[in-house]
Formats: structure tokens, sequence, C-alpha cells
């Protein structure tokens, strides 16, 4: 079974406008609300793709209640983490001209009883693959001290990716303004080395349209699309780390996975909303994603 977890959940509203204009009166074409959050995110593409997946994620008030109802119809197994504050809405704004704004609100404050019934929730699921996704809320415990035995892949940022590294996850999955956040370094295969250097196994590094970078105890490798896409990019990193997830599983080569992450990617731009993939491109684009050696 993979486990994603996500601490700093929301509800995710999508608008879509003709134009972004700052300082004017818009009028929105389309509303869309959806459960959301990093892990939610994954955990949404691993059940497209069929894959034995749990959620474990925090809820509370009005709006958690509204992502409680949306997991429910979409049928992913959640265990879900009750808290007295409000859940958090992110809002995406689609544009006629591809712009894709973003605007997330902060998480609100956990308890330590909190964090800690979140924490024996993933003990109780012992899952094969961990996938600890996104922000921390203020107020949560460090990655770290839910990552144990078990494949673990890391998705976040700034400080809670370098204290995660304490735990020695088997992936950590960066961009690459991530990576030069934390290290410093504009290249992104010494950096790499560097987060690797101080405790994860892999790192995958996100090179928005020309791909992925993966650089692990077995080999460097570079992954680009056949093509570029176009859509809703919010996305796309989630779908990378389902597809991380779904190779670590099934302990496939690292040039397979990265096929399977870069068709994968592609396949949620096309989706309407993150967490949708284009199944269709997803199973055309494998043959085509370039995988190559990269030197070191």
């Amino acid at each position: 079974m993979i486990v994603t977890v996500t601490p700093n959940t929301a509800l995710d509203v999508t608008y879509t406008v003709d134009g972004l204009r700052p300082g004017g009166v818009h009028r929105m074409r389309d509303v869309r609300h959806r459960a959301g959050g990093k892990g939610v995110n994954v955990a949404r593409v691993l059940r497209t793709l069929g894959a034995d997946v749990h959620a474990i994620l925090t809820a509370g008030g009005a709006t958690g209640a509204l992502v409680e109802s949306d997991l429910a119809a979409a049928g992913i197994p959640a265990d879900v983490v009750p808290i007295g504050g409000e859940t958090r809405r992110t809002t995406t704004v689609l544009a006629d001209d591809g712009s894709v704004t973003l605007l997330n609100e902060p998480g609100p404050r956990l308890t330590e009883d909190e964090w800690q019934t979140l924490a024996a929730a993933v003990r109780t699921r012992k899952p094969d693959v961990l996938v600890c996704s996104g922000s921390l809320p203020p107020g949560a415990g460090g990655y770290a001290g839910l990552i144990g035995n078990p494949k673990s892949i890391l998705d976040t940022s700034g400080q809670a990716l370098l204290d995660g590294l304490a735990a020695k996850p088997s992936v950590i999955k960066p961009n690459a303004e991530e990576l030069r956040e934390v290290t410093g370094l504009r290249d992104p295969v010494a950096a790499a080395h560097e987060l690797r250097r101080a405790g994860a196994d892999a790192v995958v590094v996100s090179l928005g349209p020309e791909g992925l970078l993966a650089v692990t105890g077995s080999g460097t490798w570079q992954a680009a699309p056949s093509t570029v896409l176009t859509g809703n990019t919010t996305g796309a990193g989630d779908a990378v780390v389902a597809a991380l997830a779904l190779g670590l599983s099934r302990a496939e080569a690292w040039p397979d996975i990265l096929r399977r992450a870069v068709a994968l990617s592609g396949a949620a731009v096309l989706g309407p909303l993150a967490g949708d993939v284009d199944l269709a491109h997803y199973q055309a684009e494998q043959g085509l994603v370039a995988v190559r050696a990269h030197p070191d």
C-alpha cells in the first residue's frame, strides 16, 4: 500500500477567466471546488491509475467537511484527523492566455495532540511506500518524525525539506528553484549531490518543460518529454510524485520510473484540475520520453 500524508490539507478552488488584470474586476467563467493539498493530489492520481493507496490528512470546520465529502465522492480511502482550526483554501486562476496564478492561504495551527494523532495514523497504516507532501502548518512537527523504515518520498521545500533529511528519505523531489533555495547552488547536479550527502538516497528535480533530473546512488539521468504542453501546471509535480511512488512500490529501474513520471506529469498539465490526468496522453507519451545518462 502507498500512503500519502497531507498535514496542510486544502480545499482547492479553481477559477477560469478570459484574462487576469491586476486591479480589474473579473467575472469567472467557471468555478470548481475539490479536496486538495499535495498529498491528496498524489492519492487522487494513484487512485486513477488503480494503485492501492490510502490518504492521511487533516480537516477542520465547514471547509474541512467539504474536503471530506469530496474525498468520499472520489472514492479515495482516507484517515481524516479532525482539527480545531478551519481547513485552508487555495485558489488557482486559469486565464485564456495560458497563465496560471496561485493564491495559497496559510494553514491553521495544529495542536500537539492533533499532530500526534496524525503521526499515529501513519504508524498504524504500515505503508510499503510513504509519501509526505506539502508545506507544514504552524504547530506541526517535522516530517522526520513520520518517516520510518518503509520506502519514502518527501516533497516539500525550505526548512521543512532540510529538517526532513535527518530521516534519510528514499527520494526527495524539489523543483529547480526549491533546490537552489536550500543549497545556494545553481548547478542542479551539484546541489542534488549535496542533498544526498545530507541524507536523501535519491534526488529527483523538476525542471519544468525540460523534464526531470534524477541523481541517485546508481547513476544520474535526465528525462525529457517529447513535446512542451500548455495547460494547468498546478498538479504536475504531484503527478511526478505519484509516478515515483508507484515505481518504488514495484522496485523499478530509474529510467523506467522517470519515463512514467515525465509522461504522467504531462498528462496532469492536460487535466482540468490538480489531481486529474489525461490517461490517453500518459499511455502514449511513456514510449516517447527521452531518458539519457547524465555525466556528474
